[in-house]
């Protein structure tokens, strides 16, 4: 069996709009500056507490826990208010599916959150993984790891699907090939800077890098 292992925010789903709206509520909430979209896309990618580190004003240790708590219980509730696949992905994961292909997320994103966007938007998809205790945050491999040995599959045959410099790193720590998707929350410049050498522009490309890297 070959298997697919696909980031979820910026990879599968555009989830900045939500993201951004639970930022803004916490900091709102604690009297403190909002951050505009560019800045949280920016922030993207190394796990909720990061998010909050990075939202946060300069230095500003003293609000980190409160305003974690208040962004966890609001986006929560309201993690999929505009949250929407990216265009094609949905049928091209049942195209995927069809061939025989095992399928699965690997997020930073908490652990509660990916479950629920997974079983609410990718079907197909039988494995899903988030930050939890007991595993350590992508970039260091673990989770992939533990994907291909839940479903059964040998890193030769395995890829990664990401759109961030961590994901190009995750992939490279657990010693399997990476795309990189440029629809996501970082642009063509910053993944080559990262390292990334195959990339996809559309769904479409998608399709053709994994039959050319997994047959």
């Amino acid at each position: 069996m070959k298997a697919i292992l696909f980031d979820l925010d910026g990879t599968l789903l555009d989830t900045l709009e939500d993201l951004y709206n639970s930022i803004n509520f916490a900091l709102d909430t604690l009297s403190l500056p909002l951050r505009n979209r560019k800045e949280v896309r920016s922030y993207l990618g190394n796990g909720a507490a990061n998010l909050i580190r990075r939202s946060l004003p300069d230095g500003d240790t003293e609000h980190f826990e409160e305003a974690y708590s208040i962004f966890h219980e609001h986006y929560a509730i309201h993690s999929y208010d505009t949250t929407r696949p990216y265009d094609g992905i949905p049928e091209a994961l049942a195209s995927w599916r069809k061939q025989g292909y095992a399928l699965a997320i690997i997020s930073n994103k908490p652990d509660s959150a990916v479950q629920i966007l997974g079983e609410r938007f990718f079907p197909d998809i039988t494995f899903t993984v988030g930050e939890r205790e007991g595993i350590s945050r992508k970039p260091a491999p673990d989770a992939l790891l533990e994907a291909m040995h839940a479903l059964g599959v040998k890193k030769e045959d395995c890829i990664y699907v990401g759109d961030s410099e961590v994901d190009v790193e995750t992939a490279r720590n657990a010693g399997i090939p990476c795309v990189a998707v440029t629809w996501g929350f970082r642009d063509r410049d910053e993944l080559v800077e990262a390292g990334a050498t195959v990339f996809a522009d559309t769904t479409a490309d998608l399709v053709k890098r994994v039959s050319e890297l997994l047959g």
